[in-house]
């Protein structure tokens, strides 16, 4: 009998050790347009060898893809013109997206441009057999459309033939059925029978190759994942730069990335939820340091180098603006004075804080933002040395809700925090009194910042457009954070 329980253990044990489907990383479907399947072929090559995750290519005009994406499931969807991308998105059909490299589009000619074309006009030359992409169909249709249209050159041009994808105009040449093609440069310099000539009107606007999560994905952090893959600077974009392509600002690769974000303590109810979405779904970690923001300087200035920084208040980002890219201002927040509940010392306005036997707390100016600006406010209203001569200044703090639980305790009788500060206290509505201060200097604004020498730029942007989501935004109404982010900047 012993033989017999011993194998029955030994499969019970394996079958726990078996992931569960799950855990499983499946298949990734990928919509890809044609121009680009050289390097994106060899990336999903690559990334299947390092983690055994296939990619499942499917190529194709960016605008059929597009049509596409709405009739079939698919996980990510790589467009070689921003604009595809974009329609995407107001259709919903797809959440993430990342830039992946630039092209510029020009004529594609036979080896020694044997017809010298050379501007928009040659193409007018009788007898010359021309070839775009479809508008319909093709990136460099559309962008050929837009381009002619807009110099004039579209009315009464006829080419020779539309082709549905870059590749085929670029084959067509090599064949030699017909003796110019407008293309991507990219494209063009992966055929060595075809030489490129640029154009100025080309020149003058580049396109974007970017990729997208789909909306619909089942395996949106595995998705993600290959993105960040392919736009990694260490990974995929080289891919890219040795394919003719030239890739934008990508992300150092790692896994599981690590990121330090550094934060005004008031941001910390609006934002904890976005963090913990973000880690899930990105397959991220992020570290978030809450402090006052003059002590959150402080270690910046020391030496201590986050990923980003949301500060309580611009002057804050300006004192390290050295160290991040511009800032985005998000929200603004107004400061308030909160005494006990039903206000019995009858606390009406700033001028009732210098009567005698008030018990003050105010933030500390050099700490924190709250208090460099109560601070601020209270001068310029001639207040700050009159409490300071009464006695009245009973505490400072580096954080506005330590203020407010101690007048929950009892200890102070007023405090000027944040009206934020107030809202997310558990019980504060009930228990406290806000009277409003309604001056234009009680008001701070909120800049988050990517820092400049954070590996992971792209995702701390991502980052920026899940706390400005309709989600996110939602979260800063709720604690009466007030919305300054323009409509059309907001993020998916």
């Amino acid at each position: 009998m012993r033989f017999p329980t011993l194998l029955f253990l030994a499969v019970v044990l394996l079958t726990a050790c078996q992931p569960s489907s799950d855990d499983k990383r499946s298949e990734l479907v990928m919509l890809c347009a044609a121009g680009i399947k050289n390097p994106v072929t060899k990336i999903a090559q690559m990334y299947e060898e390092e983690y055994g995750v296939k990619v499942r290519l499917q190529f194709g005009g960016s605008g059929t893809l597009l049509g596409n994406l709405e009739l079939a499931p698919a996980d990510i969807y790589l467009a070689a013109d921003s604009s595809y991308t974009n329609e995407a998105r107001k259709k919903g059909l797809i959440a993430e997206t990342m830039p992946v490299a630039w092209m510029k589009a020009g004529y594609g000619v036979p080896v020694g441009n044997p017809e010298k074309f050379k501007t928009l006009a040659d193409l007018q030359k009788e007898g010359i057999r021309v070839g775009i992409g479809n508008p319909d169909a093709a990136s460099v249709g559309r962008f050929t459309k837009k381009i002619l249209s807009k110099h004039g050159a579209w009315e009464g041009f006829s080419p020779a033939v539309t082709f549905p994808t870059v590749n085929e105009l670029a084959n067509a040449i090599k064949l030699g059925t017909i003796d110019v093609a407008i293309l991507w440069d990219a494209v063009a310099s992966q055929y060595p029978e075809l030489d490129f000539v640029s154009l100025p009107e080309f020149d003058a606007e580049r396109k974007d190759v970017t990729i997208a999560v789909t909306a619909k994905t089942k395996v949106p952090t595995e998705a993600l994942r290959f993105c960040r893959y392919l736009t990694a600077q260490d990974k995929g974009l080289p891919v890219f730069a040795a394919e003719g392509f030239e890739p934008t600002e990508g992300d150092s690769w790692a896994e599981s990335p690590e990121l330090l974000l550094f934060s005004g303590a008031m941001l910390r109810p609006a934002i904890q939820e976005t963090i913990k979405k973000f880690e899930e779904r990105e397959g991220v970690t992020i570290q978030p340091v809450y402090n006052g923001c003059g002590v959150l300087v402080s270690q910046m200035k020391a030496g201590e180098k986050p990923d980003a920084y949301f500060s309580c208040d611009m002057k804050f980002l300006d004192m390290v603006e050295n160290q991040f890219q511009k800032g985005t201002v998000v929200s603004a927040n107004e400061m308030v004075i909160l005494t006990e509940y039903g206000n019995p010392k009858q606390i009406a306005s700033l001028e009732s804080l210098v009567i005698p036997g008030i018990r003050l707390g105010l933030a500390h100016p050099e700490k924190s933002a709250l208090g460099y600006l109560a601070k601020e406010l209270l001068v310029a209203e001639g207040l700050h040395e009159k409490i300071k001569a009464a006695g009245n200044l009973k505490m400072e703090s580096a954080t506005g809700d330590f203020l407010v639980n101690q007048i929950k305790a009892g200890s102070l009788d007023a405090v000027i925090v944040y009206r934020s500060n107030a809202s997310a206290t558990p019980g504060s509505a009930e228990d406290l009194t806000i009277v409003e201060i309604n001056r234009p200097n009680a008001i701070a604004t909120q800049p988050y910042a990517v820092g400049k020498e954070s590996p992971y730029p792209q995702l701390m942007k991502r980052f920026l457009e899940a706390c400005v989501s309709e989600t996110g935004k939602e979260d800063f109404l709720q604690y009466g954070f007030r919305w300054e982010l323009p409509e059309e900047s907001a993020g998916p």
